[in-house]
């Protein structure tokens, strides 16, 4: 019937200009829901590199341990200091006057410790969020073109700030 009025064409391109403008107000919704099934996959594949570690040794995991005693250490000495008031105000009080006879140098050298260990630590830290967080962009830009594995850390940025030659040489020799 369209074929012999000769209004079938017509109204194709009269419904696809309709849904072109439409489109242009409202968007498509297939490629709305893709650009966010892209971004779950993306912050997926964020909050998993965050928990990824290389393999480690019997020493590294031991030291990696050490490194981690010192806050916790801290915090329940302090708490201890309180209880150990509350209990035995007598023997608190003698250790207090003792900790008064140290020298004002020696607590400003405690203290250039405790900031430098911490500082460091914290430094540590921020260079390994700030070449994540250029991970986590290029692996978005990665899947928002379609390629769901992952971009290696070196192509992200270019060298590897923790790789130390010396010590995967060694690595190497020692298997």
């Amino acid at each position: 019937m369209t074929a012999i009025l000769g209004a079938g064409g017509a109204a194709r391109q009269i419904g696809d200009a309709v849904g072109g403008v439409a489109e242009v107000f409202v968007g498509n919704q297939a490629e709305r829901e893709a650009g966010e099934s892209r971004e779950a996959l993306a912050a997926v594949a964020e909050f998993g590199a965050e928990f990824a570690r290389a393999p480690v040794g019997w020493f590294d995991g031991f030291v990696d341990g050490l490194n981690r005693l010192p806050r916790p250490l801290l915090t329940l000495g302090t708490l201890g200091l309180f209880v150990y008031a509350m209990a035995a105000p007598n023997g608190f009080t003698v250790r207090m006057r003792g900790l008064d006879t140290v020298p004002e140098p020696l607590w400003w050298l405690l203290g250039a410790i405790v900031s430098f260990y911490f500082g460091a630590r914290e430094l540590h830290h921020q260079r390994n969020r700030a070449v994540g967080v250029a991970q986590a962009v290029v692996e978005a830009k990665a899947l928002a073109k379609g390629r769901v594995s992952p971009v290696p850390l070196a192509a992200v940025a270019g060298v590897d700030p923790d790789r130390n030659a010396a010590v995967e040489d060694w690595r190497r020799t020692h298997r």
